[in-house]
């Protein structure tokens, strides 16, 4: 089973939060939070809390309740664009500069790892 965490319209860019992603994608969830916790980058509190979020919807699943959250993996992590809002920024002789602020939607799956959940379903 797994349970997911979107975190839609991160007022930050997404080449700004892949490397976090990268950094977390397939390792234990308390590796991940904790190596996240200590980075100075705004985008690693991003991550960090759409983690937590998605532990939270795994433990308030039904399969969930049964499982020790250390025992979770980080199955899928990935960004994707969101809306860009564009500004005007005035410029010499009456040119105008066109300013992008881009936006992110974060999406991080969580899960038992492969072998584990093969040994509960054969038990079953």
């Amino acid at each position: 089973m797994e349970a997911r965490a979107i975190n839609k319209y991160v007022h930050h860019s997404t080449k700004k939060i892949k490397p976090m992603l990268d950094l977390v994608r397939g390792k234990r969830v308390d590796h991940a939070l904790n190596a996240l916790h200590f980075l100075p980058n705004k985008a690693a509190k991003i991550v960090e809390g759409t983690i937590r979020s998605a532990v939270s919807n795994y433990i308030d699943s039904d399969e969930g309740s049964k499982v020790n959250p250390e025992e979770l993996v980080i199955k899928e992590a990935y960004v994707d664009k969101g809306p860009i809002t564009r500004r005007i920024q005035p410029r010499s002789m009456g040119r105008a500069y066109l300013i992008r602020k881009r936006s992110s939607h974060v999406t991080v799956k969580v899960g038992l790892p492969e072998k584990a959940e093969t040994a509960s379903t054969k038990k079953e």
